[in-house]
């Protein structure tokens, strides 16, 4: 019996649920939407593994035609998307709820995290004076697990509009059908339109889709939290509160070039220009709405003397505005704006600005509008400051002429060979032949000097050519949108020193570092350390570059903060999800007393991923999570894939989102321990439990005779290599075995397959060798760490949504598709195994009767859909092997890519 609290959501799914049917029955007829809800019970019902059932199913969806295969698949996608958009609305509706009721605040909401810094006695001004140097931000990155398509998701978002309209209890009984009518109709329009691409992705395409998450929630939420903010801190001050800009936006699109042939300076230059855009076209529509409603008449008020002068200096002087100071100012403000856009090359721009004075600088705009606010104080009008006024003041703070930060990454092996190159070029050292010594004295000596490297009378190589091109576009766009634009070079597979001195270096010969009176560049140079092996020696690395006082020099020009990126993907694939994230742990650890000793402020950017297996989960509770001294009012942290439309699609889960990065970065900062964790003992239990749970992983991934060919063959890898949903190839150089492969499409794969070992696998084992040593005393401190120790009990808590989402018995029809069936048995056997361990250890460990017993929200949720999840996987694996069989039918391929995008929208997190 369902409880009443969640009426209303079934009720939306089972409207939803009606119209997808009404529409099967109209457009494919009666008996297909018949078979597919047939299908669908019987396939939710193997869950006990029934062999009759299974029997039953494989034989219908065998003799389906090419036809009602692709309709099945295509229904159950559907349902999987619409269930997503009903469960969202709910999730904004049991907030409204609470909050209408006066209950508890949510934890991780702003009035939550209020309430526990005043009852520990953090006072206001301790949270200013971290946010003074504070800088939070959600990187977007484009990354192959993205299927949404952008005109799928602006049709998602009309029918939760309409569903949100349906709640209204005063429309009458010809507006619920109307309303229920246009459902009808934006289904249908769903079902008669593409939802798979059938083009491949270009970095243009990416830069534009990741642009419509500003309209959608950014511009409007980051101010409206930074509103929310200050009058919580002024409530408790008793005076007005103004916040610096600690809180922006990061971009990877446009920028990175690791492993992404396609991005280039033209790619650079072109997404500061449709970022702009978006941001003009925002700063204009606000300045319209300012200037309508600023109908202020002269002779009613007296504005400033600096108002007026603003006012006079309009090109334009009509006649219908001559007593309307105010108005006339804004349409000198709005014809400076306009004339900076004309200067950055921009479209759009409507407003007349000839004899217009272009707008140098974010902070030139925002003294103009400071000057109309001033005025409108002077004569006791303050209230109209605070609308849009205000609004429009901070979004120029947060998002200035260039929207979002985007940061420049590429592979350190790129470094290294264009310093070669350079080197060479000028007839000095052979530089791959020279050992780390030998390179960081070239390097020092090439920073330190002022001649120059680059000479343009050398014809470099190709390689070289783009990335000194990408460098002088990077000095450009700097000076043309303003040094926020781009802030951070990052160096991925960073393992020595001389990688960040040969950005560095490369910045020097494109005329972004200067050494007079003191070493500065324009980049910050970020290394990221992603193997297990690279994450054991940073904090040696960052102490060998520390005790260089020219490097020591770059750091103090960046306010003595350096960032330093971890990357969660690729230390799991190395080494498996436990070893992963204790490897991380240690890390930070280390980073933060290096950090420490030399004076530097550390700012962490968590490379994480959607999935668990690539350090997703809650990002209030990985924030939580993280060590002491990790946090002090800095993080940024990567949204990947198809995280980012779950998170940011829907304006008001987009404003929980950022307000849950928000209030956990305070909780961490300002109410963490100051040791972590407070018993030394669990420090060795992890270490023990570490070594065991990385030796069963890598014996199953990299020491398992025939794992590969199992993988390949088991999971739809090549099938996800043809899906056109991202821009860049699913391996580094072409695929050259597990080890080439890129971590995304690693964990998607094995998303696909139902089995998810990225997130799990060797955990069963270490705590089996771990209790085996310690007997029943292991158990109970296990139990410990996990009640006392957030670390920890965030680890098994992302382990045990992974765990719910398996399924063996689809799993095994996956396995039945590898053609040696001696290597399927014996991998699968282990799998199985293996899980049954992990379950059985997590269960004991926290207590928990059954798996997600203490999350019954994600419990809810997983029921909802895995009647049409669990279909679309037998379906995927049926559409498989007459595919491999032969088939070579394009509808099969086509449902096949279909059943990826399904799957992918019923998990919300599997890349």
């Amino acid at each position: 019996m369902r409880r009443d609290k969640d009426g209303p959501l079934q009720d939306d799914i089972a409207l939803l649920d009606r119209l997808l049917l009404e529409v099967l029955a109209c457009v494919e007829g009666v008996e297909t939407g018949a078979t597919i809800t047939r299908i669908r019970e019987t396939a939710h019902a193997l869950g006990d593994a029934d062999p009759t059932q299974r029997a039953a199913l494989e034989a219908e969806l065998t003799q389906l035609s090419h036809g009602n295969t692709v309709a099945l698949v295509r229904a159950f996608a559907y349902f999987s998307h619409l269930s997503n958009i009903a469960e969202d609305l709910h999730h904004n509706r049991r907030r409204r709820i609470h909050r209408i009721e006066g209950s508890a605040p949510q934890v991780g909401s702003l009035p939550h995290v209020m309430q526990r810094l005043q009852e520990q006695q953090v006072t206001p001004g301790s949270v200013l004076e971290l946010l003074q140097n504070g800088w939070l931000s959600p990187v977007l990155t484009a990354h192959p697990t993205e299927v949404q398509r952008k005109s799928v998701l602006d049709c998602e978002r009309e029918i939760a509009r309409l569903l949100t309209v349906r709640s209204n209890p005063w429309l009458t009984p010809e507006e619920m059908d109307a309303n229920t009518a246009a459902l009808r109709r934006l289904v249908m329009t769903l079902w008669q339109s593409s939802e798979i691409r059938s083009f491949k992705l270009t970095v243009f395409d990416e830069i534009r889709n990741g642009l419509a998450y500003y309209d959608y929630t950014f511009l409007q939420q980051l101010p409206a939290l930074y509103q929310n903010l200050e009058a919580a801190l002024g409530q408790q001050l008793g005076a007005p509160v103004e916040l610096p800009a600690f809180f922006r936006m990061g971009s990877w699109i446009g920028g990175d070039r690791d492993g992404n042939p396609f991005v280039n300076a033209e790619v650079l230059r072109y997404a500061f220009k449709v970022q702009a855009e978006v941001a003009f076209r925002h700063y204009f529509d606000l300045l319209s709405r300012l200037e309508s409603r600023l109908m202020l008449s002269s002779r009613e008020v007296n504005v400033t003397h600096d108002l007026a002068a603003l006012a006079a200096s309009s090109v334009q002087q009509p006649e219908s505005r001559k007593d309307e100071p105010y108005r006339l100012a804004l349409m000198a403000i709005r014809q400076k704006l306009a004339a900076k856009a004309l200067a950055l090359g921009l479209d759009g721009v409507r407003t007349f600005c000839e004899g217009a004075e272009a707008y140098a600088t974010p902070a030139a705009f925002l003294a103009d509008l400071a000057v109309v606010e001033h005025s409108l104080e002077s004569h006791q009008s303050g209230w109209l400051t605070e609308g849009t006024l205000a609004r429009l003041q901070r979004a120029i703070q947060i998002f200035g002429f260039h929207l979002a930060t985007i940061d420049v990454r590429q592979h350190s092996g790129v470094h290294e060979r264009v310093v070669s190159e350079l080197l060479a070029a000028a007839g000095l050292e052979h530089y791959p032949a020279l050992d780390e010594t030998a390179r960081l004295r070239v390097l020092l000596r090439e920073l330190t000097s002022p001649r120059p490297l680059r000479s343009p009378y050398f014809a470099y190589g190709e390689e070289t050519a783009k990335e000194l091109a990408i460098f002088d576009a990077i000095r450009d766009i700097r000076q043309q949108f303003g040094k926020d634009a781009i802030v951070h070079g990052i160096i991925s597979n960073a393992n020595s020193a001389s990688d960040v001195l040969e950005v560095a270096l490369i910045q020097k010969e494109c005329g972004m570092l200067q050494l007079l009176p003191t070493p500065k560049t324009e980049l910050m140079v970020v290394p990221l350390f992603e193997t297990i092996d690279d994450l054991q020696r940073s904090a040696g690395i960052m102490r060998s570059l520390f005790e260089l006082p020219f490097y020591r020099a770059l750091v103090d020009s960046k306010r003595g903060t350096q960032e330093i990126m971890l990357g969660y993907s690729d230390s799991n694939k190395d080494g498996g999800y436990l070893t992963s994230n204790w490897e991380l742990y240690q890390a930070e650890v280390a980073l933060v007393q290096v950090c420490d000793a030399a004076g530097v402020k550390l700012r962490l950017f968590h490379g994480r991923g959607g999935s668990v297996g690539r350090g997703g989960g809650p990002s209030h509770e990985a924030i939580l999570a993280q060590p002491a001294g990790t946090v002090r009012g800095q993080i940024r942290i990567t949204e990947q894939g198809e995280v980012i439309a779950s998170k940011y699609a829907n304006a008001e889960i987009g404003y929980r989102n950022l307000e849950t990065l928000l209030t956990a970065s305070l909780e961490a900062s300002l109410l963490h321990p100051p040791t972590d964790p407070t018993d030394p003992g669990w420090l060795e239990a992890m270490a023990e439990l570490s070594n065991a749970s990385f030796r069963a992983y890598r014996g199953l991934v990299y020491e398992t005779e025939g794992f590969e060919t199992y993988f390949s063959q088991a999971t739809p890898i090549a099938e996800i290599a043809a899906l056109n949903i991202g821009s860049r190839p699913v391996a580094r150089g072409g695929f050259k075995g597990i080890s080439s492969l890129r971590a995304i499409p690693w964990v998607f794969s094995w998303s696909q397959s139902r089995l998810m070992i990225p997130g799990w696998y060797g955990l069963g084992s270490a705590v089996a060798r771990f209790v085996e040593q310690r007997g029943d005393e292991g158990w109970v401190l296990l139990g410990r760490m996990y009640r006392e120790w957030p670390f920890f009990k965030t680890v098994l808590s992302n382990m045990e949504q992974v765990l719910a989402k398996t399924n063996l018995v689809i799993a095994g029809r996956y396995a039945e598709l590898v053609t040696d069936k001696a290597l399927s048995q014996r991998v699968f056997g282990t799998l199985v195994a293996e899980r049954e361990r992990t379950i059985a250890a997590v269960l004991r460990i926290t207590g928990h009767e059954a798996l997600l017993a203490g999350n019954p929200t994600l419990a809810r949720s997983l029921n909802t859909r895995l009647p049409y999840l669990d279909a679309l996987s037998h379906i995927q694996v049926d559409l498989l092997k007459r595919l491999r069989g032969g088939d070579e039918e394009p509808m099969v391929k086509l449902a096949i890519l279909q059943t990826i995008n399904g799957v992918a929208a019923g998990l919300r997190n599997s890349g």
